[in-house]
């Protein structure tokens, strides 16, 4: 199996459930919190309506027919700046270690920057060590503080990248 044999695609319809089911399953794997995580998100179950508003877009990985990660980018919430934020990035492990990562923030930071943003901001958490391993791989340094309101609490390492 090779990276080939998956495909990132803009998120449809159809792929609603299944994402809801990757970004809920991994957060449970990876033992976060359900509560100020991206699990109690009301616009999970709606992701692809959630998407379809101005300079915002969000992508999945097909493997097979499955919807197996996903990732997005739209602007961060309640900040003045011209800042999106890489959204709901998560991947089951059979899309893990393969470019995946990279090929995924590179999709949404270039659309980001067609969009015209200036930079981009994202959270995690202190134990998603590959994630944090792969943000800064690309690009992205960590920040002391939150900026805007994302709602996630239990989020607390902040990352941002100039576009």
């Amino acid at each position: 199996m090779t990276s080939s044999d998956f495909i990132i695609r803009e998120i449809e319809p159809k792929d609603n459930e299944q994402m809801a089911d990757v970004v809920r399953e991994v957060i449970l794997e990876m033992g976060a919190p359900k509560t100020g995580t991206a699990y109690e998100d009301k616009a999970l179950d709606n992701l692809h309506a959630t998407y379809q508003k101005e300079k915002a877009i969000y992508y999945v990985i097909e493997h097979q027919n499955k919807v197996v990660g996903g990732g997005g980018v739209a602007q961060l919430d309640n900040f003045d700046g011209n800042t999106c934020e890489l959204q709901k990035m998560y991947f089951k492990p059979i899309a893990r270690g393969r470019g995946l990562g990279s090929a995924m923030i590179t999709k949404c930071l270039q659309k980001a920057k067609e969009f015209g943003f200036d930079e981009c901001y994202l959270e995690t958490m202190p134990y998603m060590t590959a994630a944090r391993a792969l943000y800064k791989k690309n690009g992205f340094t960590q920040i002391d503080g939150p900026m805007g309101d994302t709602c996630h609490y239990s989020c607390d390492v902040w990352m941002i990248k100039k576009l």
